[in-house]
């Protein structure tokens, strides 16, 4: 199996090429990286597992706490999109990577593995909360898209989202939505159009796979390349109508719906009480990044206690579900002395960082290095924050959040994204936690 380098990611903290703005027109190929095309960093090269709605059984996640130690630097890193990111892979390892991915069950299809974008809400089943299963529609959508050779062509940006209803996931922007709704039917969302499609629940996955074929007919058709639907000029975008039509064709009946604006929020770590005394724990990495041991810990967790599953976030953290109530506490407490990130309370939620030096050359600075002492001095709440080390931002989070850029002599504070406004302060590394402290509490 040959492995092709690369020098471009999406907005993932790989070091990549920033998204470009609305109906911008995009030059080069997608050189998204994946689990067989590695990217070429710093520290060595880099692989991108996809995991379709961020569900791993025990099994597969031991599988790749093996390969972060045996072939990486020892850690795992939780992407924008509930993925898992290798670094510091030895030249030459592609093979051996990809044979053991597909030995775990992680690569149903090599041609599809860079397409197997999909998020879905991690709670779905354990809260009591949302209307529907999205995790069945997670499996069958990995399924169609895995038969279908057409959806090769998609990018490797191009992101199905799965929401139960509670909105977390439509909030997130993806290409194609699907939403549950209360009636028990699902709701079919295009990008940011609030003009969508209502059908039987049982047909979204077919229904989400036509989407994206309606997509790549659209970006064919515009003459320009794009990898996103926010990508496609306005007038090449298609409309409900169009959609309606192709799935019509297909068999299925659809009626037009209007979408409400995304209302949802991230999971927050801690205890999530689930119905028939289960638990589930909810933890986020420190800047996004697990240390190997830390990630066996969650792999034992679930395993001895757990229903055998982890759920990775798009919010860089893990969801453990099915733990008896009565040992979640002490569990949840031996992770926190892991290092994890346990409660909303820790200065460490919602703070997160791209790779910086010397993992990315683009970087100016040790970013990690410098949010971990900024962060030391911080207290919970606020904003979430994000350090970069260049202006591409790889990996920020959406709506409003601080940025805090590395300049070559400090940092550039700012509040960016939603409708917040804040004052621009260029600082040391020094004085740094000071203005981040003021920027998480603007408004």
């Amino acid at each position: 199996m040959s492995v092709t380098p690369t020098s471009a990611s999406d907005r993932d903290n790989s070091g990549g090429a920033a998204v470009p703005p609305k109906g911008s027109v995009r030059t080069g190929g997608d050189a998204c990286p994946g689990a067989l095309r590695l990217h070429s960093a710093d520290d060595g090269a880099l692989a991108r597992v996809r995991l379709p709605a961020g569900v791993l059984t025990d099994r597969q996640a031991a599988a790749l706490a093996g390969l972060s130690e045996e072939l990486g630097d020892g850690h795992l890193d939780i992407t924008s999109r509930g993925n898992i990111q290798l670094r510091g892979l030895a030249d030459g390892c592609g093979g051996e990577l990809g044979e053991r991915l597909r030995a775990a069950g992680m690569l149903p299809s090599d041609r599809h593995e860079r397409v197997r974008n999909t998020v879905a809400s991690p709670l779905c089943g354990l809260d009591g909360a949302g209307h529907g299963d999205v995790q069945s529609w997670a499996r069958e959508l990995d399924r169609l898209l895995c038969a279908n050779p057409d959806v090769t062509d998609l990018s490797g940006r191009f992101l199905f989202g799965l929401d139960d209803g509670r909105g977390d996931i439509a909030a997130l922007g993806p290409d194609v939505t699907l939403i549950a709704a209360e009636d028990g039917q699902a709701l079919l969302g295009y990008g940011t159009s609030a003009s969508g499609l209502r059908m039987a629940a049982a047909h979204g996955p077919r229904a989400a796979v036509l989407a994206a074929e309606v997509f790549l007919d659209a970006a064919r058709g515009s003459g320009a390349s794009a990898w996103r639907v926010k990508d496609l000029a306005a007038e090449h975008r298609p409309r409900a109508g169009t959609l309606a039509h192709r799935l019509a064709t297909a068999g299925i009946v659809s009626a037009p719906a209007t979408l409400a604006p995304p209302h949802g929020a991230p999971v927050e770590p801690g205890l999530v009480t689930g119905p028939y005394g289960r638990t589930a724990l909810s933890v986020a990495a420190p800047l996004g990044r697990l240390t190997a041991a830390q990630w066996r810990l969650l792999v034992r967790t679930a395993a001895e206690d757990g229903a055998g599953e982890l759920r990775v976030t798009p919010w860089r953290g893990v969801v453990v579900p099915g733990l008896p109530s009565g040992a979640a506490a002490d569990r949840l407490a031996a992770l926190a002395d892991a290092g994890l990130v346990t409660s909303a309370a820790s200065p460490w939620h919602r703070a997160g960082a791209c790779a910086g030096r010397p993992g990315c050359a683009k970087s100016r600075a040790d970013v990690r290095a410098d949010a971990a002492a900024c962060l030391a001095e911080q207290r919970a709440g606020g904003l979430p924050v994000y350090w970069s080390g260049c202006e591409r931002r790889c990996g920020h989070p959406s709506g409003a959040w601080v940025d805090v850029l590395a300049t070559g002599d400090g940092y550039e504070v700012a509040v960016r994204g939603g409708t917040a406004h804040g004052t621009r302060r260029t600082v040391t590394a020094a004085e740094s936690a000071a203005a981040v402290t003021a920027a998480r509490g603007t408004t």
